[in-house]
């Protein structure tokens, strides 16, 4: 269904129940879009960490993995609160953008450095803003670092900021990938 279509039902039902009954996009989903397609969330293991080992004829295979896991750590950043709200929006605008800064990135690197590199554990949960890392084993240093942001725009809402920051410019700049709107409400913690 057209977004404005949406986005009219929800305004409305939110002036006809004066705010008390926040509008669940879930059920907004489900009841307006026959092709919803929710994704499970995976479960949170804080102690592990995601490391991939690959031959000197398999360089794209640590890629390929890279991006499965960075996948995987999205989704469990979203939580079971946020993950069923955003999934859809989240897979079709938002991931591609990470999968190609992830192929940007490290296909400029020699096969000796990504031998050594590995998916930070896990992502941070409550306000911070990282989903996860690129990291370089041998020195613990930061290759990529993708996070996520939430934006209080006046008049608007909340939105989800989806940005990368890179070492070669010493991760000062933000990398845009995209924003996804939540709501008027606060949203709640990630993780959760």
């Amino acid at each position: 269904m057209k977004s404005w279509i949406q986005k009219t039902l929800v305004i409305s039902v939110a002036l006809l129940t004066f705010g008390v009954i926040s509008p669940n996009h879930i059920i907004w989903e489900n009841l307006l879009d026959d092709k919803a397609d929710q994704k499970s969330i995976s479960s949170h293991n804080p102690d592990y960490t995601y490391e991939v080992e690959w031959s000197d004829e398999q360089p794209s295979n640590f890629i390929e993995d890279a991006i499965s896991q960075a996948k995987e750590l999205s989704l469990q950043k979203f939580g079971s609160r946020i993950g069923p709200v955003i999934t859809n929006e989240f897979d079709t605008y938002i991931f591609p953008k990470i999968q190609e800064a992830i192929e940007f990135t490290l296909l400029d690197m020699d096969k000796a450095a990504l031998k050594s590199l590995a998916i930070s554990e896990n992502p941070s949960g409550d306000r911070s803003e990282k989903i996860f890392h690129i990291i370089e084993t041998a020195t613990g240093s930061d290759v990529i670092r993708f996070h996520v942001r939430t934006d209080l725009k006046p008049q608007d809402g909340y939105f989800f900021n989806f940005h990368y920051h890179t070492a070669s410019d010493q991760f000062a700049k933000h990398y845009k990938l995209g924003d996804i709107y939540w709501s008027k409400n606060m949203p709640p913690k990630w993780l959760s």
